[in-house]
């Protein structure tokens, strides 16, 4: 574009930015967002939330946070918000004690809420990555959250439900009162079953260590605890059902995995296996 005498702006780097994270290309991403800010270039609210969002998929939410807290900082700073400090080609941001604390401040802020999508990912820290996850249920804080408040609801079912159904009705019929108290308990129960069902085949981590012949998985229990689980990749068959949501089965058991948010595209393959077909005797006849 530069050499046919065309200067490029801001919109046309957010534009490059957006298509190369469209293509999965993240590395070559960032690069341009590093050429961007060393350019002098103004950083864009668009450009910026297309670098988180690759951040998220990647799982380094510390590199969200940092970015996030440099602009955040440097838009409080500076009348014109322009980054000038480079990044790296492995991009390791060193912040000052201020953009450290907006950045946290935010990140606060953010985990009260009940959100959808890969910054789930984003509660796991540097151990999580010396014990080899390669793989982050986008939504499994949500899901914990979700899953903790239909427990919350059926446990005051259990135990206020038939308290309240005796105590606001003096006038009606026993046996109707126990009818109503035992419908209101049936049905609080029965969501929280079929919510567990739902989301039990969801994996919220998975470890894996290349070459090895067996990975661990990280499950959520009926009581919303993580149960760390061992399979080898010889288990591993084809689903067969039509239960939503089933990457592969197990030892008897469904799994789920995100494959948008696999970027482990080995590991993906080994997790997916094919369905093998057997061609009939008579075909070539």
């Amino acid at each position: 574009m530069e050499l046919e005498g065309l200067q490029p702006n801001s919109v046309t780097w957010t534009s490059l930015l957006s298509s190369h994270a469209r293509c999965g290309l993240y590395d070559e991403t960032l690069e341009l967002f590093k050429l961007m800010r060393t350019r002098g270039f103004e950083i864009s609210a668009e450009a910026l939330a297309v670098v988180l969002s690759i951040c998220a998929d990647m799982a380094e939410v510390n590199w969200g946070i940092e970015i996030h807290g440099s602009s955040t900082y440097g838009r409080l700073i500076n009348a014109n918000p322009t980054f000038k400090t480079p990044i790296s080609a492995n991009p390791s941001f060193k912040t000052s004690p201020q953009i450290r604390w907006a950045s946290q401040a935010t990140t606060t802020e953010e985990e009260s809420k009940i959100s959808i999508g890969p910054a789930g990912g984003g509660q796991s820290g540097e151990g999580d990555k010396e014990t080899g996850v390669v793989y982050y249920g986008p939504i499994s804080t949500t899901i914990k959250k979700v899953k903790l408040l239909s427990l919350s609801t059926c446990c005051l079912s259990v135990s206020l439900g038939p308290v309240i159904t005796f105590m606001t009705s003096p006038d009606m019929n026993v046996i109707l009162k126990g009818a109503v108290a035992s419908s209101v308990i049936f049905f609080s129960a029965t969501t929280t079953a079929v919510l567990h069902w739902f989301v039990s085949p969801y994996i919220h981590k998975l470890r894996w260590q290349p070459g090895s012949d067996s990975f661990e998985v990280e499950m959520l229990s009926w009581l919303a605890t993580y149960i760390p689980k061992t399979i080898k990749f010889s288990d591993i068959r084809p689903p067969e059902t039509n239960r939503p949501f089933v990457t592969f089965k197990a030892n008897g058991n469904f799994y789920f995995v995100d494959t948008e948010h696999c970027h482990n595209k080995a590991l993906l393959a080994r997790l997916t296996p094919q369905k093998v077909t057997h061609d009939s005797a008579f075909k070539n006849l």
